[in-house]
């Protein structure tokens, strides 16, 4: 698959759920930059507001993210208010493609996009959702069809292999979920660590997609496997000889 350039605009016809917060010192970097883990956490916590008043969102809520898709457009920062606006872009019975946009009081911008399938809470497999629930998200979208196909599918690469990098990334207990999970927002600031070593990728606009594998739990013995090839970084989460998640970061 290959992920459009520019993500979908919201369609008139859709009427996003909005929220907004400060940005603060804990969501950002050393230049004063919004970190890809925050973003991550914001949409996070979007999206856990918007079932707070959507129709039937109390009997949809347990989510996995599939993808996710950050746009840095403009850089937002330390002192700015964020106004985040969710919309679906495209859905099927078990998952949606869910549109984040996040502008800053100052102009900052980044739009993203996330691949989310729907649980059983009971069952603890994809399980469809309520016509109630899809009613509103139908509306914005004429994608009711939506197709998962991974879009980064470069294989594990030998860590022997020259330009290679591999580190270590030892799991925290506050990394873990209820779900015994790590977090997803985890996953990021794993990429912002091999980040900090390539800074010219996020001098300007830039792209950060993950894809979420196979979770990673409590226990694991986690390594990152990196590989730069011109404006694109890789990144694998290795767990043994398997890669749970993998990220790349490339400038626009």
């Amino acid at each position: 698959m290959v992920i459009p350039s520019v993500l979908p605009e919201r369609p008139t016809e859709a009427i996003p759920f909005e929220t907004g917060w400060p940005v603060r010192l804990a969501d950002t970097d050393g230049d004063q930059r919004l970190r890809l883990d925050s973003v991550a956490r914001y949409l996070q916590d979007i999206g856990f507001e918007h079932l707070e008043v959507v129709e039937g969102g109390d009997t949809h809520r347990a989510w996995v993210v599939r993808r996710t898709v950050i746009d840095v457009l403009e850089p937002i920062a330390f002192g700015e208010r964020v106004d985040l606006r969710r919309w679906c872009s495209g859905l099927s019975t078990r998952w949606c493609n869910m549109r984040v946009q996040v502008r800053g009081s100052q102009g900052g911008l980044v739009e993203t996009e996330g691949f989310l399938i729907h649980f059983g809470a009971e069952s603890g497999v994809p399980a469809r959702m309520s016509d109630r629930f899809m009613a509103p998200l139908q509306a914005g979208t004429t994608e009711h069809r939506l197709r998962w196909k991974a879009a980064l599918t470069d294989p594990l690469p030998a860590a022997d292999q020259p330009g290679v990098l591999t580190r270590p990334f030892p799991l925290r207990a506050t990394d873990i979920d209820m779900f015994d999970h790590v977090n997803n927002a985890v996953y990021l600031s794993a990429v912002e660590e091999i980040l900090a070593d390539h800074a010219d990728l996020k001098s300007g606009p830039h792209r950060a997609v993950i894809e979420y594998l196979k979770p990673v739990r409590s226990g694991d013995d986690l390594r990152l496997i990196g590989r730069r090839t011109g404006s694109v970084l890789d990144l694998w989460f290795a767990v043994g000889e398997e890669a749970r998640a993998v990220a790349r970061v490339a400038s626009r």
